[in-house]
């Protein structure tokens, strides 16, 4: 678990993940505090690759690398986003992250809290050199998060899934 001032960051559950996806009406009684309005719609929505749930069907424990964290507001006491990666460090030491808070939670920080926590968590793991992250190429919400938590803009790609994008890249450990 991380925690920042006004979050915890649990990580998922393969179960968790179902039962949000396929019962949310059983989703608090399984981790314990209620989805936000709007959570489910983060991984039903058509952006979520078919095969990232049918390996969610075959894990069998939590995997912060994997599925990330569900980030829950300390106050509020319900999940009112997910923070996480798009897989391991890869060969070179590189992760990407990847960060979503429902719309009744967004413009607050929330997103800057837990980026930075991914961040700090990434970088406590000594294979990690380079955090990476993509946002679509305009300024926009994301990329005020991004610029606030150290990253540095390191020009366009074109991602298979995602079009042409903006790359933004972090080398240096929090203090």
């Amino acid at each position: 678990m991380l925690q920042t001032t006004r979050l915890r960051l649990v990580p998922f559950t393969p179960q968790q993940f179902v039962t949000l996806i396929e019962a949310p009406e059983r989703f608090a009684a399984l981790a314990g505090v209620p989805a936000a309005p709007g959570l489910r719609e983060f991984f039903t929505s058509g952006e979520i690759q078919e095969a990232w749930l049918t390996n969610l069907r075959t894990l069998e424990r939590a995997d912060p690398w994997t599925l990330g964290f569900a980030v829950i507001h300390r106050e509020v006491q319900s999940v009112i986003g997910s923070a996480g990666f798009k897989g391991p460090p890869d060969e070179s030491g590189m992760v990407e992250v990847a960060y979503g808070i429902v719309p009744a939670f967004e413009n607050r920080g929330h997103a800057t809290e837990a980026t930075q926590a991914l961040v700090a968590f990434a970088f406590g793991h000594e294979s990690v050199s380079l955090v990476r992250a993509h946002t679509l190429p305009t300024n926009n919400a994301s990329t005020h998060v991004l610029t606030k938590c150290g990253f540095q803009r390191a020009g366009e790609f074109d991602d298979p899934d995602d079009g042409l994008v903006w790359r933004w890249e972090r080398t240096e450990r929090p203090d």
